[in-house]
């Protein structure tokens, strides 16, 4: 018997938490269709999978990828990490259902606001040829992405077409006929194929004018309708996804997630650690195992390492006197480069910086990414800024300037806005009911990135660290993941189920440096992260990437149907 491909000599990781175990995989139709010893067996095509290993394509819980895949179907950089499915549609910022007329444009300034991908590209780079939520996913499947997508019925856009421009007022809420309209649309959408519903409460995530986005003041009369229309629609198990607001609301917060959990929804949560104690690691391993163990599915997504912004002359100096924000007013970041070496602008920048506080304390937080090969995260604390500068016994602002001219501008510096605390975040990563996936890509595209996330965890703090066992990292970011959005027979290497699959050369798998480009329409900039180890992705049978370059397949499919209970 000949199969389409086979995958040999590979050890196998399936997903599960299981331990590995050497295998070949046979391929055809797009599924798998054998696991065992398949020495002899012909084969269209054979990957050597031989000191690799070999694991499902990882599911992010996280990313905002809804307008990049109309002009980037690769849906890069998530595809340069071994992700096979995407869900999008989070924080309550998506870009249907939407009505007529000017409508598209504020969705669009929303995204621009929220999550620094230009209006003018969003609104040039996708048909906006739909108007409700099933149509939008249509035309998704119609641009044929390289990676799976799954999408989450956003609050921002369902609010506003129900309540207008009050919908992001503080103190309005929905009067009956206009939460009607909000049920109407979110079970219109569930039905249509979402696979839920997002929500943002975040106290960052402003529009244009300055209001929090919509949906961030809603009560619990609204998000509790809301969720109940998520279980009518789509069953037990319909996902409410939030960006909760832990700074004053945290009791609230987690009430609203035990209301939707007791409903019937799989209550999904961006979260993290505080710096100080055990970051809060102790009340969430009680709240969560208490609720999951009754029945009630909350799961929490988390970031794998420190982050929060990049800085340097990419987009971001930091630094924003006057003289910084002239040299940022440069177009290209040589152009930069070459106006510091000007001895005069030089010490314009760095005097006027020094008499403006410099860099108030953060310089403690900022760990410079490196100029070597490969980007070095300083989990070890020991390359902040401040400690840079104390050992060479100058002013952090003149360290930054050096570093960025030694570098030709090249260099990102990191701040640790959260994540900081390492142990707690490790403690927290491990608890049962929390996902290590928040790779975010598609936002915050010229300020940072975090698509490296399976990467990350994976090479950092699997191989180096030990946080996981490397099963039970794949588990998390694989069968775990497709759990939670609740994807059939995805997530796991098994006889008759999907082939989305990695093969990978483990032991040399790293993240590069992020890089800045102009790629986007209207030569819009972003940070582009690339990896090292993945021998090959597969998307239904397709290899999609190999050793870090696109075969020019697109098998990904717009996922609608879903395991529900």
């Amino acid at each position: 018997m000949s199969h389409e491909t086979i995958i040999s000599g590979g050890t196998v990781i399936d997903g599960t938490g299981a331990e590995s175990k050497k295998a070949d995989i046979a391929i055809d139709n797009g599924r798998i269709s054998r696991i065992g010893d398949l020495t002899g067996v012909n084969a269209g095509q054979t990957i050597d999978a031989t000191n690799k290993i070999v694991t499902p394509g990882f599911v992010d819980l996280h990313t905002h990828l809804d307008a990049q895949i109309g002009w980037e179907p690769e849906m890069r950089p998530s595809s340069y990490h071994g992700v096979t499915t995407a869900l999008i549609g989070n924080c309550g910022v998506t870009f249907a259902p939407v009505g007529d007329g000017p409508k598209a444009r504020y969705l669009a300034e929303l995204m621009e606001a929220v999550e620094d991908i230009a209006a003018d590209a969003i609104m040039d780079g996708l048909p906006w040829n739909w108007n409700s939520y099933g149509e939008y996913l249509d035309t998704i499947q119609s641009l044929k992405p390289t990676l799976n997508v799954v999408g989450l019925a956003g609050h921002s856009a369902i609010r506003f077409e129900a309540m207008g421009d009050k919908s992001c007022d503080k103190g309005v809420q929905a009067d009956d006929k206009e939460l009607q309209r909000i049920v109407d649309l979110v079970r219109e959408s569930v039905s249509e194929g979402a696979v839920g519903f997002s929500t943002s409460r975040f106290l960052g995530h402003r529009v244009p004018d300055g209001r929090l986005t919509s949906g961030t003041w809603a009560d619990e009369r609204e998000t509790t309708a809301i969720q109940q229309a998520v279980v009518d629609a789509g069953g037990r198990g319909g996902l409410f996804q939030v960006a909760p607001d832990m700074a004053e609301r945290f009791k609230v917060e987690r009430a609203m997630f035990e209301k939707g959990a007791e409903l019937g929804c799989q209550v999904l949560f961006s979260g993290g650690t505080g710096p100080d104690g055990d970051g809060g690691v102790a009340s969430w391993s009680e709240f969560l195992q208490r609720n999951n163990e009754a029945g009630n599915r909350i799961t929490g997504i988390c970031h794998t390492r420190p982050s929060g912004s990049f800085f340097g002359l990419a987009q971001q100096a930091f630094l924003k006197t006057p003289a910084w924000m002239e040299l940022m007013k440069l177009p290209k970041i040589a152009d930069r480069v070459e106006s510091m070496r000007n001895p005069a602008i030089r010490e314009k920048l760095i005097s006027e910086a020094k008499e403006n506080g410099g860099f108030g304390g953060v310089e403690k937080i900022l760990h410079p990414l490196g100029t070597e090969q490969y980007p070095d995260f300083d989990l070890a604390k020991k390359r902040s800024l401040a400690q840079i500068a104390d050992a060479a016994g100058k002013d952090p602002v003149e360290v930054y300037v050096e570093r960025l001219l030694e570098s030709e501008g090249k260099e990102l510096w990191n701040l640790w806005a959260f994540g900081g605390n390492l142990q707690n975040q490790w403690n927290y990563m491990r608890l049962p009911y929390v996902v290590p996936m928040l790779g975010d890509a598609g936002a915050h595209v010229g300020q940072f990135t975090d698509a490296d996330s399976p990467t990350f965890l994976l090479s950092e703090l699997t191989r180096k660290h030990h946080v996981y066992s490397l099963e039970e990292a794949v588990h998390r970011i694989t069968g775990k993941s497709a759990e939670v959005i609740g994807l059939k027979e995805r997530g796991h290497i098994r006889e008759g189920w999907f082939a989305d699959i990695n093969v990978i050369d483990y032991e040399n798998l790293t993240s590069c440096h992020p890089e800045y480009v102009n790629d986007f329409p209207h030569n819009g900039g972003r940070l582009v992260v690339k990896a090292e180890g993945y021998d090959a992705t597969l998307v239904a049978g397709k290899v999609i990437i190999q050793k870090g370059e696109y075969t020019g397949n697109r098998p990904g499919e717009v996922i609608r149907d879903f395991q529900r209970g």
